[in-house]
């Protein structure tokens, strides 16, 4: 076997620190997760972890990027091949299933954001991380509701920022009370599909009505006889 490289030995030690502290943090939490025992599970010294990253929150905070990808490129792949309205909504509470249901998920979501919530840098690093996760959103709903033909009754960034909210904070009461269903979330997707009369136009010109303008022929006076 070709030996590897220093760049390609760094690179697979940084994999193998992130997947044992995925696990970590995942299983038993932020606080109850130190760098020592990251190191020990994944079978380096704690100098290899500092070797790639600064500090526990720095790790932590790579774990969270990593599951969040996971969780919105596998509703990507899962809504793509929807057919339809009715398709779409049942993947969708099929997503919402596993990732409002995941508990492990959501209670580190929490954990670190309080563990943030004095310290304005890694506020702002979490928010620079919450802000890329709302531009992917932003994008699969755009691709989706062209897709479909369905218009969204508000800009997709807001709509993204929603769906992520509710994702998170439905997944954080159903950690307490596993009861709860998926059905809020299916309900405001539905809400957010509204059926278009015409397809939505992939280009927008002067004049021509976009996925937020009422549709063709609705009353737009506030008053009627």
């Amino acid at each position: 076997m070709a030996r590897l490289s220093r760049t390609e030995s760094q690179a697979h030690t940084r994999r193998r620190l992130l997947a044992t502290a995925t696990e970590l943090f995942l299983r038993d939490g932020y606080t109850a997760t130190s760098l020592e025992r990251v190191a020990d599970a994944a079978g380096y010294s704690k100098g290899a972890v500092y070797s790639n990253f600064r500090n526990k929150d720095e790790l932590c905070l790579a774990v969270l990027e990593g599951v969040r990808a996971e969780k919105t490129a596998a509703v990507g792949a899962a809504v793509s091949g929807s057919d339809g309205l009715e398709d779409l909504l049942r993947v969708f509470a099929s997503w919402a299933e596993g990732s409002a249901g995941d508990p492990e998920w959501i209670r580190l979501e929490t954990e670190y954001l309080l563990n943030c919530r004095r310290d304005p840098e890694l506020l702002a690093r979490l928010a620079r991380s919450n802000a890329e996760i709302a531009e992917q959103i932003t994008a699969l709903l755009d691709a989706q509701s062209r897709r479909l033909g369905v218009r969204l009754p508000m800009e997709p960034r807001h709509a993204a920022y929603a769906l992520f909210s509710l994702t998170v904070g439905l997944g954080l009461l159903r950690s307490a009370d596993p009861g709860i269903g998926v059905e809020p979330f299916t309900a405001v997707v539905r809400m957010l599909a509204q059926p278009a009369e015409v397809s939505v136009p992939e280009a927008r010109g002067h004049g021509t009505p976009g996925p937020y303008a009422p549709a063709a022929g609705a009353d737009r006076s506030p008053n009627r006889d």
